[in-house]
């Protein structure tokens, strides 16, 4: 069988690329191929994350495992396409140059038959340039709001503190811990 994939930019709905990879194939396939049709040199780290319908970011795998030992991970030329994408499973999202976080959407749109004519993987579309510096991201937590009520009271003891002239007039007893 063969993947067909659609692999986004983030924020660029206009950068995109299609592509076809057998599924049989593993992620660092993948990775390799996604590299090549945006142009990257493939000399970053890279990660693909499994994803739910509403592009949620789950388990990582890996394409190096940086973990020292320390826990077990995911590593993407272990993991094979068809063991973790089908008709249900379908969406990954894909990170490049953890410095810089070039990020795509990956969706699986289609499985067909391989064809013996065609050497896979294949770049079927190409739409838009990469542009020079990846989007920026911006990560703000929506805070909950009793945590943020337990936070204000947090710095309430210390409203005593506000005008202060002289440290000299603090009693080092009453606020020792």
């Amino acid at each position: 069988m063969v993947y067909k994939f659609r692999i986004v930019l983030d924020t660029f709905d206009d950068v995109f690329r299609d592509l076809e990879i057998k599924a049989s194939d593993n992620l660092e396939d993948l990775h390799n191929t996604i590299v090549q049709a945006f142009g990257f040199d493939g000399t970053e780290m890279a990660s693909f994350y499994l994803s739910d319908e509403d592009w949620t970011q789950g388990e990582e795998i890996v394409l190096f495992d940086m973990s020292e030992g320390s826990n077990e991970v995911r590593m993407m030329n272990e993991t094979r396409l068809d063991s973790i994408l089908s008709q249900k499973q379908t969406k990954l999202i894909y990170v490049y140059d953890f410095f810089s976080m070039w990020t795509f959407y990956v969706e699986l749109a289609d499985i067909t038959q391989e064809d013996e004519e065609i050497d896979y993987p294949n770049l079927l579309f190409a739409q838009g340039q990469l542009p020079d510096s990846p989007p920026e991201k911006q990560f703000e937590a929506d805070p909950d709001p009793k945590q943020r009520e337990e936070d204000t009271d947090l710095f309430d003891e210390f409203d005593d503190f506000d005008n202060l002239d002289n440290l000299d007039d603090i009693d080092y007893n009453q606020y020792w811990n």
